[in-house]
């Protein structure tokens, strides 16, 4: 048997991102997702708010975290890692999902217009150097897929 360790998530950043170098020079971003869940409470239907601490390393790292603020909605794909350590004679512990590939969802909850609002968005998987989204032509960015209102104009026949 296998094991398997891997986790989706997909929700809205509770704050705006860390980002840092660390001693050796290797970029780090941190920063909380919070994702809400649908339980039954008595009669009703109710949310209930998980939060979720995510680490991003390296060129991902560098190149997302201007986008990741706060309220920012995005897709977290990676592996859970339980960090441990010993404070004050007592042993403590952290579990983390260490990101691979982090999609760029939406715009901010309270719409302030930057990103895209749709499913569309930008990603970056690995560390393959810039964001997936910069690298688009304008055909895949805009939500008309590139065309425009007066190109089709009188070649419509209703």
């Amino acid at each position: 048997m296998v094991d398997l360790n891997h986790v989706i998530i997909i929700g809205r950043l509770t704050r705006d991102a860390e980002f840092k170098y660390i001693t050796n020079g290797q970029a780090v971003c941190k920063f909380s997702v919070a994702v809400n869940r649908r339980k039954k409470s008595g009669d009703q239907w109710v949310d209930e708010a998980n939060f979720f601490d995510v680490v991003l390393w390296g060129r991902q790292a560098e190149s997302l975290n201007q986008y990741l603020q706060k309220g920012k909605q995005i897709a977290v794909e990676g592996e859970l890692r339980q960090d441990r350590w010993e404070q004050d004679g007592q042993n403590r512990s952290k579990v983390e999902i260490v990101a691979n590939n982090i999609q760029l969802l939406g715009g901010n909850s309270g719409g302030s217009g930057y990103g895209n609002s749709g499913a569309g968005g930008g990603s970056y998987q690995g560390s393959s150097g810039a964001d997936t989204q910069a690298n688009r032509g304008p055909a895949q960015n805009s939500g008309t897929g590139g065309v425009t209102d007066d190109h089709f104009s009188d070649d419509i026949p209703f």
